[in-house]
């Protein structure tokens, strides 16, 4: 029988839970009705809740679901690298413990996984989410488009589904946090399948801005070299209007002996350049900073517990 593997990131979800292992119960039913079985892996990232608790409830009604549980909060990504480490099945996907992602849409990626597709992604065609989170999305997405990967979806996507096959590449995609992005990168063409993303109605959301904000930064030097590309641009095009400038002052100086005021002009001139150097520092810091990540040693996460079969 081939087995659908689902990891479930679990942070502060202890009031979705139920519901939630619920609708996993009645999907395992239908997955099982085409000829497949499930995989259930749910990996706690460190909840200061009762989360883990409501997983010990869960796996004492069904004794075959899988449960890690990490030393402390390593992020959602990363927590759902770490199941796939315990991915068995023929494919596999994850799934948002907070029910935004309706978990029907695994059977839709299912029957397409069975036609023989081996990667498929829900792209979100709509989205309930608060005002500013879309806007932020919108902006996210069309720079992604622009400078990262030009066909990417235009709502973006997080629910995917992959063939087994696609795994050692997860396995070994480093410590870049951006797994939606890193898919797409593969190569494979993907199937899409489009979806209206459900308000959450299940505790309180942790991805901040702070959150949101590094995931950006992440994704554009993670992926893209075109930050690279631009600081040389800049560079060349202040260095030729630099000398074009001081080209004309000493030109005008030796013919007309004039004196060039303009102090005011200058500091401000100085001020800008120092603050694009900083800029330019700083973009290739980001850059060194993610090959000493890589390199460091420090592991992406720490397992605390493991439940296994």
């Amino acid at each position: 029988m081939k087995t659908i593997s689902i990891v479930i990131p679990v942070f502060f979800n202890e009031s979705s839970l139920p519901k939630l292992f619920h609708a996993i119960i009645k999907l395992e039913s239908r997955i099982n009705k085409k000829g497949m079985g499930l995989e259930l892996i749910f990996v706690d990232d460190g909840s200061g809740d009762e989360s883990f608790s409501e997983l010990i409830k869960i796996k004492a009604q069904r004794p075959a679901t899988k449960i890690i549980k990490l030393s402390r909060n390593f992020g959602s990504i990363r927590a759902i690298k770490t199941g796939f480490c315990f991915v068995t099945g023929d494919c596999f996907t994850f799934l948002a413990a907070d029910l935004q992602d309706p978990p029907e849409l695994i059977d839709q990626m299912i029957d397409q996984w069975l036609k023989g597709t081996k990667y498929i992604i829900c792209t979100r065609a709509k989205r309930d989410d608060p005002l500013l989170s879309q806007l932020f999305s919108k902006i996210f997405y069309k720079l992604v488009r622009l400078f990262v990967v030009k066909d990417f979806p235009k709502g973006g996507f997080d629910l995917f589904l992959l063939d087994k096959s696609m795994l050692p590449y997860m396995l070994q995609s480093g410590k870049n946090i951006n797994i939606a992005l890193f898919t797409y990168a593969l190569g494979y063409k993907p199937e899409m399948i489009p979806y209206h993303r459900q308000k959450r109605e299940y505790g309180k959301s942790r991805w901040t801005s702070t959150k949101k904000l590094n995931y950006f930064i992440d994704s554009m030097m993670g992926f893209s070299i075109i930050p690279i590309h631009l600081i040389s641009m800049i560079g060349t095009f202040l260095a030729i209007i630099s000398f074009i400038y001081g080209l004309i002052v000493m030109v005008n100086v030796t013919i007309s002996g004039a004196i060039v005021p303009g102090f005011a002009a200058l500091a401000t001139l100085i001020s800008f350049l120092f603050g694009l150097v900083l800029i330019m520092l700083g973009i290739i810091g980001e850059y060194l900073w993610r090959i000493f990540e890589n390199t460091n040693g420090i592991p992406e996460t720490v397992i605390e517990t493991t439940l296994l079969d």
